[in-house]
């Protein structure tokens, strides 16, 4: 099977471990004959400036699947939920000191910085019956719809481009990575993954971080899965 396009998580996954873009992995998107989709829980501007300096399409999956981008000056799809996400913070606040992060521009979850225990948020918010779910990328915490993932806006990107979501290759890193890699047709975690993107995955590189995403662009390449 020959997949379609790559879609691929950006911290941690082409960055170093100090979180700068590894230009061997930018190079190696613009040389592919495929489109590449960011698909990112960092905000929509965040991932267009991205994708702007890699030279790629504007199309995006951004806040881990709440809003889904169809190009730079386009229109984007916003998910609901963020008024859930909202009370849930109100709640927890009362709780935990807790500071917010891109709130300005995030659209449809509440991110935290990290410090707190990820653990005790999810049972309070559960006691209370919020439904909303709390992960912890490594990076931040996101309170998000528990409906709402990467996973979900796979299949949105997948649906606008006129394929399926197994047409896609995926790579990532970390637990909000797992549901998009579950959902393409083929999941690769690079070797820094925490261990729910790597029971995702089919296939787990020996190099972390931007090594590792090119390493798993070059498996796909030298085996015909990727043009």
């Amino acid at each position: 099977m020959v997949f379609k396009a790559l879609v691929v998580d950006i911290d941690g996954t082409i960055t170093n471990s100090d979180r700068t873009l590894d230009l061997r992995v930018a190079k190696k998107f613009r040389e592919l004959r495929v489109p590449v989709i960011l698909s990112t829980g960092n905000p929509l501007c965040y991932v267009h400036a991205v994708a702007r300096l890699i030279g790629i399409s504007g199309m995006v999956i951004a806040e881990n699947g709440g809003v889904i981008s169809t190009g730079f000056d386009s229109p984007s799809i916003i998910a609901d939920g963020m008024e859930e996400c909202e009370e849930a913070y109100d709640l927890l606040s009362r709780y935990f000191d807790l500071e917010k992060l891109d709130a300005t521009y995030r659209k449809t979850e509440v991110v935290l910085r990290r410090g707190m225990d990820v653990s005790e948020l999810r049972r309070i918010v559960a006691d209370n019956g919020m439904g909303v779910e709390i992960i912890d990328t490594g990076y931040a915490v996101h309170i998000k719809n528990k409906k709402m993932n990467k996973g979900t806006g796979l299949h949105t990107v997948s649906e606008l481009m006129g394929i399926q979501a197994s047409d896609f290759l995926a790579i990532g890193d970390s637990c909000n990575d797992a549901e998009m890699m579950r959902e393409a047709g083929l999941g690769i975690a690079v070797g820094n993954a925490d261990d729910e993107a790597r029971q995702a995955a089919s296939m787990i590189t020996k190099a972390s971080f931007g090594e590792g995403a090119l390493e798993a662009i070059e498996y796909a390449l030298s085996n015909g899965l990727l043009e």
